[in-house]
Parts: C-alpha cells; sequence; structure tokens
C-alpha cells in the first residue's frame, strides 16, 4: 500500500499575544507534525515561535527553523526558498505533517506563500492548507476602537515603500491607508504627511499583542532608530467622495 502523503499547514497565529490564535490553529497544533517556522538569519530568535512559547504549549523538541533571509537578491531568495520547500517536502513524503509558523496572517505578506508556491513546484500532488489569522492592523484598530471601515469606505493595505510612489494616488482614493514595514522609511512617510494640506489621523502600532507593545497618536515622538520592524500604520483619511 502506498504510504500517504503529508500535508503542510500554515498556521496563522496572530499579531502576538497568544489569546489571539484562532481555536483552529489550536486545535492543529495539539496534533502530531513536524514544527518550522522562519527565521531571517540562522541562530536568529523567530517571533512566530516566541507567540507560542508565550503561549504555554509545549514545542516540539525537533522544530525547525528554515532560513528566509531578508534581502531582495532574487537568485538568494529563490535558492532559500527551494531549500526550505525541499525539506518540508521531504517530511510530507515520509507521510509526516508539517506546521509551518506564521505571525499574524498566513495569507498577508506572509513568508508561507513562497513556500507554499515553491513546494507546489517542485510536488505538485503536495496537499497545502493555510489557516487564516488576525493581522497586526486588525488588532491596532480594536486597540483604538477604530472602523478599519464604514458603508462604502475603501481601504489600501501596502507595504510603505509601495505607497510612497503612490502617495496622492492614496489619499485621493483611500479612507483608511494601512502602511506596513514603516521603520526603513520613517523619515520620507513623517515628511509627506506633513506636506498634506490637511493632516489626517495617523496612529502607529509596534510589536502588536505583546508586552512590548506599544501605540501612539503623536508621530513626533517617533525614531526610526528606535522603531521596531514590526511597526505600522493605520492613517484614517476622510474626505469628500
Amino acid at each position: 500500500m502506498m504510504q500517504e502523503l503529508g500535508r503542510l499547514y500554515g498556521v496563522s497565529l496572530g499579531p502576538g499575544d497568544p489569546a489571539l490564535i484562532t481555536r483552529q490553529a489550536w486545535e492543529i497544533l495539539q496534533k502530531n507534525a513536524q514544527w518550522v517556522y522562519p527565521v531571517s538569519q540562522i541562530n536568529r530568535p523567530s517571533y512566530a515561535l516566541e507567540i507560542l512559547q508565550r503561549s504555554g504549549l509545549k514545542i516540539p523538541i525537533n522544530a525547525t527553523p528554515l532560513l528566509f533571509p531578508m534581502t531582495h537578491d532574487s537568485a538568494c531568495l529563490t535558492q532559500a526558498w527551494l531549500e526550505a520547500a525541499s525539506y518540508v517536502n521531504d517530511r510530507l513524503l515520509c507521510g509526516q505533517d508539517v506546521h509551518f509558523l506564521v505571525e499574524g496572517d498566513a495569507s498577508t505578506y506572509a513568508s508561507f506563500t513562497y513556500l507554499a508556491r515553491t513546494l507546489q513546484s517542485i510536488n505538485p500532488a503536495a496537499v497545502i492548507v493555510t489557516l487564516p489569522g488576525i493581522s497586526a492592523y486588525q488588532d491596532l484598530a480594536a486597540k483604538l476602537n477604530q472602523p478599519l471601515a464604514c458603508a462604502h469606505d475603501a481601504i489600501a493595505i501596502l507595504p510603505a515603500v509601495r505607497a510612497l510612489v503612490q502617495w496622492d494616488s492614496l489619499f485621493a482614493n483611500f479612507n483608511t491607508i494601512v502602511l506596513l514595514k514603516i521603520k526603513p522609511h520613517w523619515r520620507e512617510i513623517f515628511q509627506q504627511l506633513n506636506l498634506l494640506e490637511k493632516m489626517p489621523e495617523v496612529y502607529f502600532g509596534e510589536r502588536m499583542g505583546t508586552s512590548m507593545e506599544r501605540v501612539t497618536h503623536d508621530l513626533r515622538t517617533l525614531s526610526a532608530k528606535e522603531m521596531h520592524y514590526l511597526s505600522l500604520l493605520m492613517i484614517k483619511n476622510k474626505h469628500d467622495g
């Protein structure tokens, strides 16, 4: 009898507070599987794994980091994704399920997307299951008691580097603008906000759901040097239309 293949699960863990892990993800994590998690450098802590360490859930002794380097070098990235997918595929072929731990939501700017796509390219028969989760911007909106959208409002969610090249268009067409990965571009973002004819309501969130969480409306207190990588802005842009 042919051995049944294992499944790859993208397990979304929410922004940082273990209480925001969905019931579905929590139940999946109780099952026997190989845990893997992304790191930007070998021997560097994993934010996703830290969420589960705070949860009190027992971490499997064989939980394994997979390297997803923070670089724009396409050749380096492609090689890293291939190595990660090959590692996962070997486990699946042995009939073992693999749980890939994801901070936030596995379908939103997540390393899981690249892993899943590469796995499918080397093993089209691989079964991939994505478990949805809460994103940091949803947590920020809830903490502020601010809606992301009402009635016919339009929302834009995008990396800061993309926003800077379409700044005027964003403010002309969207009521709520969420900017992610703002740390490298903070000075330019701050300058652009101050050039607006009317300053919108802007809220900053950092390491949402953790003991290091920071939420503020005062942009003058922010410094890129002190800002954590996991930082975002929610801009409430009220305009006619």
